[in-house]
């Protein structure tokens, strides 16, 4: 999938030619399938007129054995396009859904902006199956035009004008289902939008029910979600109606133009110009032609619905980042020597601040705002309006994120665990058994494995819910000590533990961490104890700093951030 800028044409393209080879296989069985259906009212025809009219029981034995011959192709090529034809869609929707994922994982950001989660897991599920049917709809359609072809010139060997009708009015009826289906594209994309939505405000308030029955604000969040799911299900019943218009539609136009072929076979019947075998062939190859002009149809409406899907898809593809990529490498190997140099965002006014390599720096933020909007400058989500951060003396924002992200980790307060075992959420499968004990010991997490059944090898819930909220942190935390980055910018990462546990995890974390830089952005007194020095970052701007009992005896500022 190229990356550009995405448009809805370019992404379904890309998914029918990602799976070409797949696609026309399945298109050719699919076209030998219909192919043979239309030669079976054909050779019933024949035999009526060869083999019963004027023929013997050899006539007649050898034209049945040709129809059977002609229903166990016909019968084996629908089989095979069904199944390659499904494998096309199957592996066009898991392409996208890896390029989705790859866009909304890149280091850059910007994918989530304007978009809930939930939202995001319906585009590249929902979606990415709608896109993929396109490969399996194209296929039966072009096995549908080879059936109408087919049968249009069995209609003209048998009868001209017959044939005429078929083959001027078949495009006609073409033209007139695509501009039936423009109405239904347009409700498409609208339910998928609401649905969407609506799926991203269920899984955020799932994620954050207790909390919500903590401040005894369910009541509101049902509301909330109720007024999300009727538009979610008026524009389902609007794209519903839209789809039944259309199909019905359809149906009574295409049953018109089989009905108009069908009395024009009977009257050149009735008028001797065609035989009894050639009568029924033509009503058997006028019945047949409903098939594929229904499968027209059916195309028509995949199309339009994978349209779209494919616009939402190509939005998320196509998001610009949320900050622009460099494409510098910090030096090997990274001291870890931070600097800001008069730096402005948001709340922030002219911070300067400085961490040399292997200092462990205490961060105090009296403004919580201030403190997000730090941690978001150091871990580059947004660059600052105004100043510089640097590592190692070069700015982060001529740093290529990756390679930016490898050397300063920025572990947030709120951060998520997964499903799988203790030990999966702490370290990668490539990190040393040694360095994952290390970084639990440092954390305290050991005390915390030592309580479960099967110790760091059992498994956790979604989101970690079977452990405590502090047991939650201290895993967390590990975490990011397992990482072992140059620079490790941590947020107030022991709030949810109890003062003995704290004041170990500090001391672990000074062992741990000794000689790599580390900045915690806490107002704990225990870890800040620990710290070298620390910074007091008061209305936007660096106002004091030094070590922590220093400051405890002289700024009363800091005193009352910290001693609380």
């Amino acid at each position: 999938m190229r990356t550009g800028s995405p448009t809805a044409r370019t992404v379904l393209t890309g998914a029918i030619t990602g799976q070409l080879r797949q696609v026309l296989a399945s298109a050719g069985l699919s076209a030998s399938h219909q192919a043979g259906e239309a030669l079976v009212p054909v050779l019933i025809g024949v035999v009526i007129d060869r083999a019963v009219g004027r023929g013997g029981l050899v006539d007649l034995i050898g034209w049945i054995g040709v129809l059977a011959v002609v229903f166990a192709v016909l019968s084996t090529s629908f089989r095979l396009s069904a199944r390659t034809g499904e494998r096309a869609v199957e592996q066009a929707a898991h392409q996208l859904r890896l390029s989705l994922t790859r866009r909304i994982l890149d280091h850059r950001g910007g994918a989530e902006t304007g978009r809930l989660p939930g939202a995001l897991v319906a585009t590249a599920t929902g979606d990415t199956d709608r896109v993929g049917t396109v490969n399996r709809a194209l296929a039966a359609g072009i096995g549908a035009f080879t059936g109408l072809l087919v049968g249009g010139v069995a209609l003209l060997v048998v009868s001209v004008p017959l044939g005429l009708l078929v083959l001027v009015g078949a495009p006609l009826l073409l033209w007139l289902a695509h501009l039936l289906g423009r109405p239904l594209e347009r409700r498409s994309h609208a339910e998928q939008e609401r649905a969407a939505y609506a799926s991203g405000v269920a899984a955020d308030l799932v994620a954050g029910l207790r909390v919500l029955k903590g401040l005894g604000a369910a009541p509101a969040a049902a509301q909330r979600y109720r007024r999300t799911s009727r538009e979610s299900l008026a524009a389902t019943v609007r794209a519903a109606q839209a789809q039944a218009w259309y199909d019905g539609t359809l149906l009574v136009i295409t049953g018109l133009f089989v009905a108009a072929v069908g009395l024009l076979g009977g009257r050149l019947a009735a008028q001797g110009d065609l035989t009894v075998g050639q009568l029924v062939a033509a009503v058997g190859l006028a019945l047949f032609l409903l098939g594929p002009l229904s499968t027209f149809g059916w195309v028509n409406a995949e199309f339009a619905q994978g349209r779209a899907s494919a616009d939402r898809i190509a939005s998320v593809l196509g998001a610009p980042p949320a900050t622009p990529a460099g494409n510098d490498s910090p030096g090997t190997p990274v001291s870890g020597r931070l600097d800001l140099r008069d730096v402005r965002h948001g709340t922030l006014r002219d911070v300067s601040l400085h961490a040399a390599p292997g200092e462990l720096l205490g961060v105090v933020a009296t403004d919580p705002a201030a403190a997000d909007d730090l941690l978001r400058c150091l871990g580059r989500d947004v660059d600052p309006d105004a100043g510089t951060v640097e590592l190692d003396g070069v700015g982060l924002h001529t740093l290529d994120p990756e390679r930016l992200r490898a050397a300063i980790l920025v572990a947030p307060h709120d951060a998520d665990l997964f499903e799988g075992t203790l030990r999966e959420n702490v370290g990668t499968p490539a990190a040393a058994e040694a360095q994952v004990r290390r970084a639990l010991t440092a954390a305290d997490v050991d005390e915390v494995a030592r309580a479960l059944p099967q110790g760091i090898d059992t498994p956790l819930t979604e989101r970690g819910r079977s452990l405590s909220g502090g047991q939650r942190q201290r895993v967390a935390l590990a975490r990011a000590l397992a990482a072992e980055p140059a620079v490790l910018v941590l947020h107030d990462p022991t709030t949810a533990v109890d003062a003995a546990t704290e004041a170990r995890i500090a001391t672990g974390l000074r062992e741990l961490r000794q000689g790599q830089t580390t900045l915690l952005v806490t107002a704990s007194p225990a870890l800040l104890a620990v710290t070298d020095r620390v910074v007091l970052l008061d209305d936007g701007a660096v106002r004091a700093e030094g070590s922590h009992s220093d400051l405890v005896r002289q700024d009363a500022g800091y005193r009352a951030s910290v001693l609380r």
